[in-house]
Order: C-alpha cells, then structure tokens, then sequence
C-alpha cells in the first residue's frame, strides 16, 4: 500500500481516481489546490510522508509545473507525475525537465496510470548507482549492448569515438545536451570503460538538490551542522571515491557550492559542514548541462574558473530528431524492453506509427520516445502497434506542423511576435540571457528552450 497524494480539482475525477486507486491498496489524500496541497506536504502525517505526487496541470491557483519546480527548488523529491487534458507535448516535457517523473494525457487509461504509478514508487528516492565491476573480457553481451548505444548515424558514432577516446584518462567531462538526450547513459559508458569501472558510479541530479542541502549532499555533514543534522552523513563525494561522480543539471548548483565543488576539483580533498577535518578523495567528476555553461559564465551565473576546470573535455549529445537513421535501433530497444516489463507481445510498429515517428520532432527526446512506445506497447493487444494506441498529443503536435502557414494561423502570428520580442530584448542587453530573461519574466532555462525552439542566433 502507499500513500499518494492528489491535487485535483475536479471532484468527480478525484473521487472516481480515489476509489481505483484504494481498490488496489492504495491511501489518496485530495487536496484541490496549490495552497491546501503544501499545507499537505508541510504536516506530520500519521501514514507517514507521501511517496507520490499526483497532480492536475491546471489548479485554480496556479499549475502543477510551476508548483513542483518550487518543491524541486526546496529540496521536496518525491516522485511526481502530472495529469493534464491539455494536449501540448512541450508542456509535459517542461513538467519531466523540472523534475516530473512522467505525465499522463486524461482521459486517464486505468492500466496506463497503474503502470506509471508503480514506475514512480519504484523509483523513491534512488540517487546513486554502483555500477557492477567491468568484465575482464568483452562479453558478447556487452559488445551487442555497446553496438545498441553507438548506433549507425554520422553522429552517433562521432559522439562513442570521443567516448572511447576519454574514457581510459581521468579527465574531467562536460557532457552537453538537450533534456532526454541519455547524458547520463553517456557517463555511464564513459565510467563503464574507464579504468575506475570496478568503483562506484554516483549521480546526482543538481537540479533536485535545494539550495541549503546541496553542499550537505555533495561534502556531506557533522551531527549538529545545521537545524535538522540529526546525525553524521557521508556525502556523495565520498560515496564515489575510487570511482566517477555525475552530476547532472550543473548549471543548478548555487555560486556558494561552486566555489567548494572548485576547492574539490583542483586540491581532491573536502570538509564535510561543521567539521574542520580535511578527507581525501580519489573522484573523476563528469558534469551534464543542457544548458550553455559558457554564456551562464559571461552572465556571472557559473564561476568561470569551475568551467574551465570541468572542461577537460567535453561531448555534446546530439538530440533525437538529429539522429534518423538510429531511430529503428532505439525503437527495437524500448519495444523490447517494453514487452518485457509490461508482459506483452508486440512484435512491431506499423508502417503508419513508424512513418509519425520519422516525422516528429521529439521534443523530449529519447526520454519521450521510451514512454511513448511503452504506452504503446501497454495498449497494443495485438503483434502489431497501429496508429490507435499512439498518445492523442502526439497526434496533436503532428497536426498543428500540417496547419497553415503564418498570415492565417493565430498561434504562428503569436509564435512569430514572440520571437522578435525575444530578440529585441536580446539586442538591448547586448545578449545577457540572464538579464533578458528578467526583462522577459522567465526563467533563464525556458529563454534557452525558446532561443532553440526559434532558432534565434
């Protein structure tokens, strides 16, 4: 049994949501809006702390993406996944890039939200990996699970050369790409063929981390530090010595931490919070941004000198829609893993899903692609997966690119205005994305989306 809570305001869905879910042993508490759910997650439950967020998009006071970026902001990582009718796959991908684990499209498939939901409680609250020691021989196994990641695009196989090419040195890796692009699956595979391979992998994802705990979880902390340090705790450099520390969403750690995470780097030695002990530590860092930690630099929002000093090398992951001739080999793979985790037999795609999927743009990139086809597969009874069981915003999107071109489409014009006021703004601060996105009223990551959704210079 677990105890979930749900913020919807739709009280007939809710109850109907309610009663399925305790059917299958689960406890939902109902809270209607923002306000009554953080009243929530502030108290002391007597069934203990929720284990997954529901939440509607739209709230009366506000929307759910908005909402969880602040618990994000706060250090809150429970697993979350957003319920929303509105058919914009951009918006569930914004949801999955501030911390959503997965979304769903309404009218709720009731094995569709039994299969995410056990996904989530799975998932708690792991934040590191060990990964298995390295083979001393290439296994069949692990040549055909290497050939699976390298794919057959130009791309593809430039992006696993430089792989190979760094992973025997200890330098220090930028890893650069677009949310959903596999950053972390690249590190792996730069640890998995490193000469650490037998110590520790250790992610961490920065953009989850609140700003009073990030140092905490990375340099860990001594009994008494701070309000709430109830006990010694060993941070995740330490966990990773002898091995590789990721650290995912860099661009998120404060300037206070970086300045720590530089010390780190550059002298390999940390003092846990509250202690003047010094420890040793043995790491090879890798950093993933989607981010440009070069601009962020220039704006004063990322040390320069911690630039540099991760910038060893660096592996820009390219997106999805750039890679066309590897998408059957991705599809293979997620069918195949579908099929077995989900107990089914879906065989292929038909030629009319296949030929969607060459068209689309994949905002969400691989990320997107698994939970598709996995949806997919989940509401396939047959061998063949048709067009019927495609999620109705994935047609969405595919018809809104079929509409009429600027002059006669409201939501072009809307598009084309913002465009030029994006790059007015841009012009006038001499491109300083941080003050632009003040002036703009966003957040520095949604000016960065937009910059790349308008190809703008």
């Amino acid at each position: 049994m677990a105890h979930l809570l749900l913020v919807e305001d739709d009280s007939t869905f809710s109850k109907l949501l309610t009663n399925f879910l305790g059917k299958h042993g689960h406890q939902v508490k109902v809270c209607t809006n923002i306000k009554e759910a953080r009243e929530a997650l502030g108290k002391n439950n007597s069934d203990g702390p929720f284990e997954v967020l529901m939440l509607d998009y739209r709230l009366p006071d506000g929307n759910s993406v908005d909402f969880l970026k602040t618990l994000r902001s706060e250090g809150n990582r429970t697993p979350a996944f957003i319920m929303t009718s509105f058919h914009d796959v951009r918006t569930a991908v914004t949801a999955m890039q501030i911390g959503a684990f997965d979304y769903i499209t309404k009218p709720v498939n009731p094995e569709e939200l039994l299969m995410v939901l056990r996904e989530a409680l799975n998932k708690g609250e792991v934040t590191s990996v060990k990964t298995a020691p390295k083979a001393k021989s290439n296994s069949k196994a692990e040549k055909q699970s290497l050939d699976y990641i390298e794919g057959r695009s130009k791309v593809a196989k430039q992006l696993f050369e430089y792989v190979r090419l760094v992973a025997p040195t200890d330098m220090s890796v930028i890893i650069q790409g677009e949310s959903g692009t596999g950053k972390e699956h690249v590190a792996k595979s730069i640890h998995r063929l490193s000469k650490r391979a037998d110590g520790p992998f250790v992610a961490i994802d920065c953009g989850s981390l609140s700003k009073d705990l990030a140092a905490s979880e990375l340099f860990g902390h001594k009994k008494g530090a701070f309000t709430g340090a109830l006990q010694d705790k060993i941070g995740q450099f330490e966990a990773a010595d002898g091995g590789t520390l990721f650290l995912d969403e860099i661009g998120n750690l404060s300037y206070d931490v970086q300045i720590k995470l530089l010390r780190a780097l550059q002298e390999r030695i940390i003092v846990p919070i509250g202690s003047t002990q010094q420890v040793k530590v043995d790491v090879r860092l890798i950093a993933a941004t989607n981010e440009d930690l070069i601009s962020s630099a220039a704006a004063g929002d990322f040390r320069e000198d911690l630039y540099h000093r991760l910038n060893e090398f660096k592996i820009e992951v390219p997106a999805l829609r750039k890679r066309g001739e590897d998408l059957p080999i991705f599809v293979q793979h997620f069918v195949d893993k579908a099929n077995e985790e989900l107990e089914r037999n879906v065989k292929e795609l038909s030629k009319e899903v296949m030929d969607v999927f060459q068209k689309y743009d994949w905002p969400g990139n691989l990320r997107e692609l698994n939970n598709v086809i996995k949806r997919l597969v989940l509401l396939s009874k047959e061998e063949v997966a048709t067009l019927g069981a495609l999620p109705s915003e994935m047609i969405t999107a595919m018809e809104d690119q079929q509409k009429p071109a600027p002059g006669s489409d409201l939501k072009a014009l809307q598009e084309t205005h913002e465009k030029e006021m994006i790059e007015k703004v841009l012009q006038e601060v001499r491109y300083n994305k941080s003050k632009a996105a003040k002036l703009l009223n966003i957040d520095r990551k949604t000016l960065y989306y937009k910059i790349e959704k308008y190809h703008i210079e």
